[in-house]
């Protein structure tokens, strides 16, 4: 049987620590190495695109609107999960490239709306569409029932975790 790095650390804690479980390393500890890999090769594909994940995710925010894609800084900064003032950092940097602007709001005088300019819908259709390419890439050692799985057990993590 095929032994990654997590197995071989297993059986060592085994010998040297046998009254201790070390079992949760075999999921945490491959969770974290997955992760690390696959935002390697999210990042570089990012790049491509001249985005990193951060103006990604503001740019992908926005088009998941629908037309004619756009927020207030309030609600982007919720969908995000951001502080304001890294919301409005990613805005700022966003307009400067011409990817977003800040319209007024037609529903209230004192208020901005962050819309996607024609450029940044461009830049982000092309990226979401090679990011879930990237994605399905590195998960494709898996069927698709165990990714539905796996999605599932994710989820049931993440949730009884809060997030």
């Amino acid at each position: 049987m095929a032994s990654d790095h997590v197995s071989r650390i297993l059986a060592e804690w085994a010998v040297q620590r046998p009254d201790l479980d070390s079992s949760p390393i075999a999921v945490v500890g491959r969770l974290s190495r997955c992760a690390q890999d696959v935002e390697a090769k999210i990042k570089a594909n990012f790049r491509r695109f001249g985005l990193h994940g951060g103006r990604y995710d503001l740019l992908a925010t926005l088009r998941r609107q629908g037309p004619p894609f756009r927020l207030n800084p309030t609600d982007l900064q919720s969908q995000m999960m951001l502080s304001s003032g890294a919301t409005t950092h990613r805005i700022d940097l966003l307009e400067k490239e011409g990817l977003v602007e800040r319209q007024p709001d037609p529903s209230d005088r004192r208020g901005t709306l962050v819309a996607l300019t024609d450029a940044g819908r461009t830049r982000v259709d092309e990226a979401v569409a090679s990011h879930l390419k990237t994605e399905a890439t590195w998960l494709a050692t898996l069927a698709a029932p165990e990714r539905t799985q796996l999605a599932r057990l994710l989820q049931a993590l993440a949730e009884g975790h809060g997030l």
